[in-house]
């Protein structure tokens, strides 16, 4: 009962889905490796067996695995980075997003812009370099964010009900997902700096009047990652039992194109930051509110 209570709000189906969908766009579970068992998850994450169930179905329905009766499921689709910065060839199977982040966060002064859809994917990373702080394999000094989100009430081409652009059921469910990740990244920051984990924690989020047609991310003023949301058909299941034909977008497996500032103004990558730089801020402080 304790269990089927827990889940009853689709919270822990939220966490399991987005732990595992980090787990492969890390390497933790690289392309064309099995997941663990169903049992075995639903022992780690301490939910029932018909959540994972459900999270395997969406992980399906996304295109992240395959699933086939008595053979378990297979990853078969990460998270792509192509870099054009020579220390990407450190990492044996191409840099990701983890690991990027995770030298961010390696500086004194940590300063990431974001432009996303959903701050999903975000929190969840988030969350992994508050643990390092916490354990003190890191220590920032300052951690700023600036977030930029669509504004709320747009009218979004996606996710939407396939044959019903009018449905608001998907909408509304982007926008409880998005609240959902925003408070639990601002409350796992502002936790950094009451603990005195962090002497400076700045998080702003504004919301703009545009729908993302890819994700950006900014770090520390010389690194840039670009990646376009890929619309797609699936079937997309409710909390309230109802599964419908949708439209939507996977940013996560998109591919993401990654630049690294250096000290010549006029190389590629020095002109690929600062150019994204420049279209930050300028929907920062002229459209976002």
């Amino acid at each position: 009962m304790g269990k089927q209570s827990a889940d009853a709000g689709g919270r822990e189906f939220q966490r399991v889905a987005d732990e595992l969908r980090t787990r492969m766009t890390d390497g933790t579970y690289p392309l064309r490796s099995f997941l663990p068992s169903q049992r075995r998850l639903a022992d780690e994450f301490g939910v029932s067996r018909d959540t994972i169930q459900r999270v395997v179905r969406e992980l399906a329905s996304e295109g992240w695995i395959e699933s086939r009766q008595g053979s378990g499921s297979r990853v078969v689709k990460t998270q792509r980075i192509q870099s054009s910065t020579p220390k990407a060839t450190r990492w044996r199977q191409g840099p990701t997003l983890g690991p990027l982040l995770s030298e961010a966060f390696e500086q004194p002064e940590v300063t990431l812009d974001v432009y996303t859809l959903t701050s999903q994917s975000l929190d969840a990373h988030i969350q992994l370099q508050a643990e390092r702080i916490h354990s003190g394999s890191i220590a920032p000094q300052h951690i700023g964010l600036r977030m930029i989100l669509p504004a709320e009430g747009l009218a979004m081409p996606y996710p939407r009900v396939k044959d019903d652009k009018d449905d608001p059921r998907l909408q509304n469910r982007l926008l409880t997902i998005t609240k959902r990740h925003t408070e639990s990244l601002r409350g796992v920051l502002k936790d950094l700096r009451t603990e005195m984990r962090v002497s400076s924690v700045d998080v702003q989020i504004r919301h703009a009047p545009l729908a993302p047609a890819f994700k950006l991310y900014l770090l520390n003023g010389t690194e840039a990652l670009l990646g376009p949301y890929e619309v797609i058909e699936r079937r997309i299941g409710l909390e309230s039992g109802d599964e419908i034909a949708a439209l939507d977008v996977l940013g996560l497996g998109a591919t993401l194109t990654h630049h690294v500032k250096d000290e010549d103004e006029n190389s590629p990558g020095t002109v690929f930051v600062d150019s994204w730089q420049t279209w930050f801020d300028s929907v920062w402080n002229l459209l976002a509110e």
